[in-house]
């Protein structure tokens, strides 16, 4: 079961990529469309306005669309076969869905104590999905769909028919079954959805009356949830969901960006759900206080190639907001230390938010610049200026805390190695190479075929492996017996940032490269296959 729910959220982390970017053009273009900020060169008339009115709709085609996009990213990550297919099949089966559910409603409504004359949004339940008026299950919604088509791929995408049947086969078939299976699926959810409609209204109430606790709790949870790859599954309903607020706290808070740019107001009496999304912080503030503690207790003579090792890791962690490299390190030598960082995330998120100070703060530098400091700091400069500050002092309280236990009881941090040379995020000294197949190995031909062969060694070979998905930065691999599968100072010593490993659930940690290793590793697989 953990095997499944790992793979399910970084199956949930592929349409999440977009995010970035879209970020980023909704910021600028807000930046650049709200008067209170360009006076009246961002009047509605003005050709300026509409040019970037028109980049500024565009971007925010991602958050317009979640569903969609959750519908057909989830098979990219969880089909077993033939994943642009099951794409197609999710999508099309998704809108059967919701044609069903609304030609129900729109007959039945009253008996599901539906409203479906009401106009959409708001607390009426309903949304416009693809032109169709349905209730408004969003990103939930989409999973569940997306995620019986998946099945209904997996068991049923190779079934051989009569041959007079033959085009009813593959992808025919399965939206043959999909639209039966999805009649019962949609008269379910007319009576079971409006009901946690309800329920979800409730606990936003519940989770809005928790304040500072709420948000601590969620942070903590967050950062402590990575080593299992669950944490994607905490923070999406309240990121891209319905929980806290409608559409999710992500597209809600770019609606709300040039109410904010002419208010001089707190953040947090603006817009107090977005406390919710300060898991950033530790990234930009924690990460920096972690690496000088790193640096500060290595050994004098080991310290100039640590620090050689530190800077680009925890550069990624501060801009790009991907901290799996430096964690997973000290995450790997000493589990505890993880937990006192996790403290400290929530406390420091805790801290900003009874200072007022909220926004989208869940990435690093490159997303809180656009979504927040870009377009908004000449109305709050002096909350970011505070936010700086607080920043910085518990960037000390990292190093200070860190550099203690470290020392108090001898962890071995990078620079730290009794006998040993710096392996963190270093290339291997070594390749084992075999010209001809030996074991299920291919022999190699180029760096990067080598550096997923020796991936696939340390993870018992190609008889061991289950499936392979992967997630922002780790290659997520199950695998038949763990036994087979070599440590984490084998991962790093070929060229990897480590290894965690829960059961025969095993994350290679790679960077952000992962999608390209996640190829190469799935065309050697192909390759062995042919062999045997």
């Amino acid at each position: 079961m953990m095997q499944k729910i790992q793979k399910f959220g970084g199956a949930m982390f592929t349409p999440v990529l977009l995010f970035a970017f879209a970020g980023v053009v909704i910021g600028l273009g807000t930046l650049f469309t709200t008067e209170a900020i360009m006076g009246s060169l961002a009047a509605p008339t003005s050709m300026w306005y509409q040019c970037w009115n028109v980049i500024l709709q565009g971007g925010w085609t991602v958050f317009n669309q979640l569903p969609l996009l959750f519908v057909v990213g989830l098979p990219i990550g969880m089909a077993k076969k033939q994943n642009a297919r099951c794409c197609m099949e999710a999508l099309v089966l998704y809108l059967t869905f919701h044609y069903f559910l609304s030609t129900i409603l729109a007959q039945w409504g009253p008996t599901f104590g539906v409203d479906f004359a009401a106009e959409v949004g708001g607390t009426s339940g309903l949304t416009m999905i693809a032109n169709i008026k349905t209730l408004d299950m969003g990103m939930i919604g989409a999973l569940i769909i997306s995620g019986i088509v998946i099945y209904l791929h997996n068991k049923f995408f190779d079934t051989e028919l009569p041959e007079w049947l033959g085009t009813f086969s593959g992808s025919t078939f399965i939206f043959m079954i999909g639209f039966f299976v999805l009649i019962p699926v949609a008269v379910l959810s007319a009576f079971v959805w409006p009901k946690v409609q309800t329920v979800m209204l409730g606990f936003q109430a519940f989770v809005k009356g928790a304040g500072a606790l709420g948000v601590w709790v969620f942070v903590f949870l967050e950062r402590a949830l990575i080593p299992f790859g669950l944490h994607h599954i905490l923070y999406s309903p309240f990121w891209y969901d319905n929980v806290l607020v409608p559409g999710g706290l992500y597209a809600y808070w770019a609606t709300k960006l040039p109410e904010l740019a002419a208010s001089s107001a707190s953040l947090r009496s603006l817009v107090p759900e977005a406390g919710f999304s300060s898991t950033g912080f530790s990234k930009i503030f924690g990460c920096a206080g972690v690496a000088l503690a790193f640096y500060k207790t290595a050994k004098p003579e080991k310290r100039k190639k640590t620090l050689g090792l530190l800077i680009p890791i925890t550069l990624t962690a501060i801009f790009c907001g991907v901290t799996e490299p430096i964690e997973f390190t000290f995450l790997f030598i000493a589990p505890w230390l993880f937990i006192v960082h996790a403290l400290l995330a929530a406390t420091l998120s805790t801290t900003m938010y009874i200072a007022g100070i909220v926004g989208i703060h869940a990435g690093g530098v490159i997303e809180m610049a656009s979504l927040n400091w870009i377009p908004l700091m000449s109305s709050h400069w002096k909350q970011y200026l505070l936010m700086l500050g607080i920043g910085l002092v518990f960037t000390g309280i990292w190093f200070v805390v860190f550099k203690f236990l470290i020392e108090k009881f001898d962890v071995k941090t990078p620079g730290r190695e009794d006998d040993e040379e710096v392996t963190f995020h270093t290339k291997a000294d070594y390749r084992e190479k075999q010209n001809a197949n030996k074991s299920g190995k291919v022999a190699a031909t180029n760096d990067k075929l080598a550096f997923v062969e020796d991936i696939l060694e340390g993870l018992g070979g190609y008889d061991n492996i289950v499936d392979v998905t992967n997630c922002a930065t780790r290659l997520r691999v199950n695998v038949k017996d763990e036994t087979l599968c070599k440590d984490d100072p084998y991962f790093k010593s070929i060229g990897a940032h480590g290894c965690s490993a829960n059961g025969k659930s095993y994350q290679v940690i790679v960077g952000l490269k992962v999608p390209k290793v996640r190829d190469d590793f799935e065309t050697l697989l192909s390759q062995i296959k042919a062999t045997v």
